[in-house]
């Protein structure tokens, strides 16, 4: 964090939190979170820092689910899985889908004529936990 920004306490302890969790949180959960150590902080601060965050490089933006912005602070590429019953998001590193990766961006700079510069690939379905409770409630109604 240094050499980056002059970084207040809330500012630092939002980043702290979202660069220590693997949720792919929300604006809306962080605020959750740190509300209890910090009362005066707010839903604004929370989202002006995320702003900030955003611009400076040092989180990602991957999408809006089940309402929610979510924000990723692992900026190195890689992909994600999206499970559309709970909206829990998975990352998937780029060394589990390396190959299909560049095969897609090859095929599409072919035939496209274009040059990918940086792409994003998101997978969705249910995940175990979902999947697992589907099958539980399929058993009990047959």
């Amino acid at each position: 964090m240094q050499g980056k920004r002059n970084f207040s306490a809330k500012r630092e302890a939002i980043y702290t939190l979202l660069s220590s969790t693997e949720t792919h949180p929300s604006a809306e959960w962080i605020y959750e979170q740190l509300k209890p150590q910090i009362p005066d902080l707010s839903l604004g601060t929370v989202y002006r820092n995320l702003a900030v965050f955003k611009e400076s490089g040092l989180i990602k933006s991957i999408g809006i689910f089940d309402g929610q912005e979510r924000f990723d602070p692992n900026i190195s590429q890689h992909s994600h899985f999206v499970c559309t019953c709970c909206f829990k998001i998975i990352d998937i590193p780029k060394s589990k889908c390396l190959f299909m990766e560049q095969n897609v961006c090859q095929y599409v700079e072919n035939q496209c004529n274009v040059r990918i510069e940086d792409y994003s690939i998101t997978f969705y379905g249910l995940c175990e936990d979902c999947s697992e409770n589907q099958a539980v409630a399929v058993q009990k109604d047959s």
